[in-house]
């Protein structure tokens, strides 16, 4: 028969129940729907506790006219009548505590108790209780409006709970993201590392976390990054793994997590921080690509177990910890290889400048030894311009040597490292060493290809260097990002199948004034530019009996294509 509430107790579950539209605030809300019922039930004093899942144990949430202090220790459960009723999840009354063996005074004025359990789909959540100063001051009638009182806050609790969970996890799913977005941009290992750490405990409200790194063979990791409270120095150098508090996430690449890290067994362990406020601790691996490069410990101030949504959210922070980690490295490979390209590009330019030079000066020296062995001077063998002829001969000998060394050392040796190549490899293979540089400019790539790629005879080095220094010049002109477009086809070109390869860019385009002069040395659009990109892969192509034009430049962008013939 379905219960119809007693006319004295609706302002109070009309009270109780508005309670669900308001402010997701569990403690205020707790509090507010006490006072309604104490108030309805005229008791001189009430409590309302809540069952810790973790503990197992009753502890107050709020109270009225009990004298508590901040730090009530709360109840066992069968301890008291409150906790007799949470054990068996029913309601009881002592109309006189004094013959009630079950009773445990709160108060001394208290005569009379009643307590009620808050069930949420009949699980026991917690607990109200209610005193009263007067023997008997409590019917059973007044334990059957508690009861129903209960079972209104319970719904309220349940639903304000629900919806500060989701409060909760929005605002870590929106961290967790503004935390991704933050991570994938930094280049700097250290300050990656130190915003990892920072962040996993203002997601999860972590007392502290720290980053650990893990050598190539995982036998030893290193405190990289340590977020703390308090400033505390990081465990210092290489530390084995099997006498670290980490060793189980490193060897078999899953979560694992300690209650109390202070117990006598912990004490001895490298790698734990110096902070005795330090209970339970969370450890997450970093993995990329099915290795494991480092671990997240996040540690709390108290005895917990962490449930699996935060087992999740420090998952998620630790994989994308992973990928930023890497994604950094992979930066500085680039950069390095950049270095090293442009190096590469310095040698080969002075190599060249040396050959043109060494070439210019052997056609007048090539004049000067016909002249001087056609003036038929011969002077007695006493005359000291004898000597003087001599040594102009073996001179100007010497100076032909010189030039030829030089002459022979700028020729490319790249004739008998020249293979069959696919294009489409040739290009794809590029593409990687740039595309995280593209990323970071915010420059999309789209990448046209044949049904069948060309195949072209050369030195794959080489040609990269003509798109690496083509591509590089497509970033510049794009400072706030764009879209670089490459398409590979063949055609016929003076009666020669070729492949040809176009790279498009949506940059403002090449100044009228040097388009017909873009490919002479030294000659460049930029303040910071060399010169010699395009110079060099004019002359690379060159060398490969192929050639590079300027296809088309205008404020829509500009399109450079690459022509080489195809292999026989």
């Amino acid at each position: 028969m379905e219960f119809l509430p007693e006319p004295d107790i609706l302002p109070a579950l009309y009270r109780i129940a508005a309670l669900a539209t308001g402010p997701a605030d569990h403690a205020a809300v707790a509090h507010e729907a006490l006072t309604a019922i104490t108030e309805s039930m005229r008791a001189d004093a009430g409590a309302l506790l809540l069952l810790n899942p973790e503990s197992n144990r009753l502890e107050f949430e709020t109270s009225r006219n009990l004298d508590l202090g901040p730090n009530a220790p709360g109840l066992e459960l069968g301890q008291g009548l409150p906790g007799w009723s949470a054990l068996h999840a029913q309601p009881v009354l002592a109309a006189r505590v004094e013959t009630d063996h079950r009773y445990r005074p709160l108060r001394d004025a208290t005569r009379c108790q009643m307590a009620a359990p808050l069930l949420v789909e009949e699980h026991v959540i917690g607990i109200i209780v209610l005193d009263h100063d007067q023997t008997e001051g409590f019917s059973t009638a007044a334990l059957t409006r508690l009861v129903h009182l209960a079972d209104e806050a319970s719904r309220v609790l349940r639903r304000v709970g629900r919806l500060k969970q989701l409060e909760d996890k929005a605002g870590q799913l929106e961290t967790l993201i503004s935390a991704g977005r933050v991570l994938v941009g930094k280049l700097a290992p250290q300050e990656l590392f130190e915003s990892i750490t920072r962040d996993a405990c203002r997601l999860l409200g972590g007392r502290s976390a720290a980053l650990y790194l893990c050598d190539d063979s995982l036998s030893h990791v290193r405190c990289v990054a340590l977020h703390t409270p308090v400033p505390l120095a990081p465990p210092p150098g290489d530390m084995p793994v099997s006498s670290c508090l980490v060793a189980a996430t490193v060897r078999t690449s899953r979560q694992t997590e300690f209650s109390d890290i202070q117990s006598p067994e912990f004490r001895s362990l490298a790698d734990l921080p110096a902070d005795p406020a330090l209970r339970s601790v969370l450890i997450t691996p970093l993995i990329y690509e099915r290795d494991v490069l480092g671990v997240l410990a996040l540690f709390s101030e108290r005895v917990q177990r962490f449930d699996n949504d935060a087992k999740r959210l420090c998952a998620g922070l630790a994989n994308l910890g992973a990928v930023a980690f890497e994604n950094a490295r992979l930066y500085s490979r680039v950069f390095q290889s950049e270095e090293t390209l442009r190096k590469n590009e310095q040698l080969t330019t002075l190599g060249l400048l040396a050959a043109e030079i060494a070439h210019e000066i052997r056609n007048p020296l090539t004049v000067l030894k016909l002249l001087h062995g056609g003036l038929g001077l011969d002077f007695p063998e006493d005359d000291p311009r004898r000597t003087d002829m001599r040594v102009i001969s073996e001179k100007l000998d010497q100076l032909e040597a010189i030039v030829m060394r030089v002459l022979q050392f700028g020729k490319s040796p790249s004739s008998s490292l020249h293979s069959r190549w696919a294009l489409v490899d040739i290009v794809n293979d590029t593409l990687v060493l740039v595309r995280l540089k593209l990323a970071q400019a915010k420059i999309r790539l789209r990448f046209e290809t044949p049904g069948v790629s060309p195949i072209v005879e050369g030195h794959k080095g080489q040609l990269q260097q003509v798109l690496l220094n083509l591509i590089l010049n497509s970033t510049h002109a794009m400072p706030d990002g764009g879209t670089i477009t490459l398409a590979v086809g063949t055609r016929d070109q003076g009666g020669i199948p070729c492949a040809t390869l176009d790279l498009s860019d949506t940059g403002n385009g090449i100044p009228p004034a040097i388009a017909n002069r873009i490919f002479d040395s030294f000659l460049s659009g930029r303040p910071d530019g060399t010169g010699l990109g395009l110079a060099i892969a004019k002359r690379i192509l060159l060398s490969h009996r192929g050639d590079i034009a300027l296809a088309s430049t205008g404020p829509e962008g500009t399109t450079m294509r690459v022509t080489l013939p195809l292999a026989h």
